[in-house]
């Protein structure tokens, strides 16, 4: 991981038919073009390869959130659930709505837990938005079934595991939406860029709409339509360049995972040899897209410790308990209400403080996290870099 480090030649000969065409627009122009529509044909790949019946291309992963959350019509006065430990998009997403963000614990998948999923819901839960963290899967069958029970649709927040699969079904496939990012860090990337996909026409129909200021798109998925406008929309447009190169990288995926699943299965042999280690629940390893390695020491202290001795060997690992941009007690700016808004919108509404979060309101994800200690996996993992992650993790070992 990411897709860059095998940018080539084929991404270049993509991108240089858009610049030959002359129209970096998605829409219109079908005289100048040259009969060259990349967003649509990246559209039709992706849907296509992940089994999807509709894919709408974006400018990134958040806006794939804000475009799903507004097909599936959220809005002020309502709660979407999703959980404590991912990147702040999500509830980013869920805040420029105008609904509220509820958070669960994790659990040993490091993703959302079922259990106080279900504690969570009320009349105002309007969706849930499980995480498929660091490219590996949510308990997203139970957490549907939780969903369907009390008639709430589930949008998949997919925006690091393209490529990855449950029993054979790609994720963000399971609920009425899952969203996809593309940016530069991403397993595949367009250095920007996002993805919705559904098998809901009308849902695919609102998100085409409300990512384009409201046109409404029915005569051809190229053009702008007939212009019926049935609601108000914005532009999370994806340009041309961007599908060229999502063309590229699709093609690459499934070599991308696949060595990233190599390099991984090297990287956790290493780890193994730490006394009391134990790894990251991977619900199918077979579908795992191996972008990270998760492993958990047996106490807090003892995750500081061998994190101080890798980090000496210059190749600390991500101590996710001290990260400001993925962990509930970290979101200084979610828990104090921060915001430019001079009447203190999202946080504030008529003068009064819609929520109020409790940073110790997570206690067994804090737990987990304290423990854990991640790498990324990279796609092209030299010898030598391998050897000095091994050498620290054997020296890790002893202490």
């Amino acid at each position: 991981m990411p897709g860059f480090e095998i940018f080539g030649a084929e991404e270049k000969a993509q991108v240089l038919e858009v610049l030959d065409s002359g129209v970096l627009f998605r829409y219109e122009f079908a005289a100048q073009r040259k009969g060259v529509w990349k967003v649509l044909e990246f559209e039709r790949a992706f849907a296509a390869y992940t089994g999807a019946a509709h894919a709408q291309a974006v400018t990134s992963g958040t806006a794939a959130l804000k475009v799903a959350l507004a097909a599936l019509g959220v809005g002020e006065g309502d709660e979407v659930i999703t959980q404590g430990f991912t990147f702040v998009a999500t509830w980013e997403a869920i805040l420029d709505c105008g609904a509220i963000p509820v958070f669960t614990e994790i659990d040993l998948t490091l993703n959302m837990d079922p259990v106080d999923l279900e504690r969570k819901i009320t009349p105002r839960t309007k969706a849930i938005i499980p995480v498929h963290m660091m490219g590996a899967p949510a308990r997203i069958e139970a957490i549907k079934a939780i969903a369907d029970r009390h008639n709430i649709p589930v949008l998949e927040d997919t925006a690091q595991a393209a490529g990855a699969r449950l029993h054979g079904r790609h994720l963000g496939t399971f609920g009425a939406i899952g969203t996809f990012s593309f940016d530069a860090v991403k397993t595949m990337t367009t250095g920007e860029g996002g993805m919705c996909i559904t098998d809901d026409e009308t849902l695919w129909r609102r998100m085409s709409e409300y990512q384009d200021h409201g046109h409404d798109h029915l005569p051809n998925p190229g053009g702008r339509g007939g212009e019926g406008r049935s609601f108000v929309g914005f532009n999370y447009r994806m340009m041309e360049i961007q599908g060229a190169i999502g063309l590229a990288q699709l093609a690459k995926l499934e070599t991308i995972v696949a060595a990233q699943k190599r390099n991984k299965a090297l990287l956790r042999e290493a780890a193994a040899a730490l006394p009391g280690v134990q790894f990251r629940e991977i619900l199918d390893a077979e579908g795992d897209s191996a972008t990270f390695l998760t492993f958990l020491l047996p106490d807090a202290a003892r995750a500081s410790a061998v994190n101080q001795v890798l980090r000496e060997a210059g190749v600390g690992a991500v101590r996710w308990s001290e990260n400001g941009w993925h962990y509930y007690p970290k979101w200084e700016h979610l828990l104090d209400g921060k915001t430019y808004c001079q009447g203190g919108w999202p946080f504030l509404a008529g003068g009064k403080r819609r929520v109020v979060y409790d940073p110790y309101g997570l206690p067994a994800s804090a737990a987990i996290m304290e423990r854990a200690l991640t790498y990324q996996v990279p796609v092209l993992l030299t010898d030598e870099h391998y050897a000095k992650i091994a050498a620290a993790l054997a020296k890790a070992a002893r202490i």
